[in-house]
């Protein structure tokens, strides 16, 4: 009688509680003043954005977007803010010009939606394309290191300058003008 068993009952939920995950901290990390809160916001939306990348059967994105967002994108801005000079406090002309370029940002980027919904449910799509292996974790760690090693090199070299800068910033601190 019925169609739908109790563990779907539980996938849609928890389905539910990423996309509700990744919309409030979307909303948090935009409309809030503090920058703090901004970060937290942020790294929730990050937490329910691999939530849906594991409902796409993508663990290996998954790990990524919290290895990489949360565990280190959210850190670094979080040190960002502590290493940086406090500002004074903005005046109410500041505050009202930030209102009327919100207005007009929220005025595009709803122009922008209604134009990409229109377009994307207006044309057919095409095919997908075939899928040329399975996506694993081995697969990805194959072609990382055989097709793509030059990139792999590159970008660890990219990211031991940073770390070394970042050590440097740290050991000596920085000097006022």
């Amino acid at each position: 009688m019925n169609d739908f068993p109790a563990t779907q009952y539980v996938v849609a939920f928890v389905f539910a509680v990423a996309v509700a995950a990744t919309v409030a901290g979307a909303l948090i990390a935009v409309l809030t003043s503090r920058i703090i809160r901004s970060v937290c916001g942020l790294a929730i939306c990050c937490c329910g954005l691999a939530g849906l990348y594991y409902f796409l059967h993508s663990p290996f994105l998954t790990l990524m977007e919290i290895l990489i967002y949360v565990g280190a994108i959210c850190v670094t801005i979080i040190f960002a803010v502590m290493l940086a000079e406090p500002e004074e406090a903005p005046s109410r002309e500041t505050r009202r010009q930030a209102l009327g370029w919100g207005g007009a940002a929220l005025l595009v980027s709803g122009a922008v939606f209604w134009g990409l919904a229109r377009l994307g449910l207006g044309h057919d799509w095409a095919a997908p394309a075939r899928r040329t292996s399975e996506g694993t974790v081995k697969d990805i760690g194959v072609s990382l290191l055989t097709t793509y090693s030059l990139a792999f090199e590159l970008i660890s070299l990219v990211l031991l300058v940073a770390i070394l800068g970042a050590l440097v910033i740290a050991r000596y601190g920085r000097t006022k003008p």
